[in-house]
């Protein structure tokens, strides 16, 4: 029923512009704007064409997880690149993050599938966007 149709994940912001900006010009990502007024809005368009709907929200929260998910070949190399772009890497408890804030999880750990090392920082709303290296 829904293999035939067009389907796109989506979030929200607290301030439309700041995203824009965040989203464009610091991470590089295609962004379209649509709508005028109260009913602005944009999509992101992500590297392999899928697009993401991004909306503004009065009583915005950010969300409680990871809202993108970002594979690169080079963590230290893409790390770098955001620190040098203004991002500041958020740390958790439960994971031990090297000085950059990447986690790296220990030999082996890594071969059911998930990253061999992720790093976590936030848009201007508060959501929470991953960069992580699979190989």
């Amino acid at each position: 029923m829904f293999g035939e149709t067009t389907a796109y994940s989506s979030f929200s912001v607290d301030d439309l512009d700041a995203a824009r900006t965040f989203y464009g010009d610091r991470l590089g990502l295609t962004v379209e704007e649509t709508g005028t007024g109260d009913m602005r809005m944009m999509y992101l368009t992500l590297p392999g064409g899928a697009r993401v709907f991004v909306y503004p929200k009065e009583n915005h929260t950010p969300a409680s997880y990871t809202v993108l998910n970002f594979e690169v070949d080079d963590i230290d190399r893409a790390v770098d690149d955001l620190l040098a772009r203004g991002a500041t890497f958020e740390r958790y408890p439960e994971f031990e993050a090297d000085d950059k804030g990447v986690v790296r999880p220990g030999e082996g750990e890594h071969e059911d599938g998930g990253p061999a090392a992720i790093a976590w920082f936030t848009d201007p709303a508060g959501n929470t966007i991953a960069v992580m290296q699979t190989g």
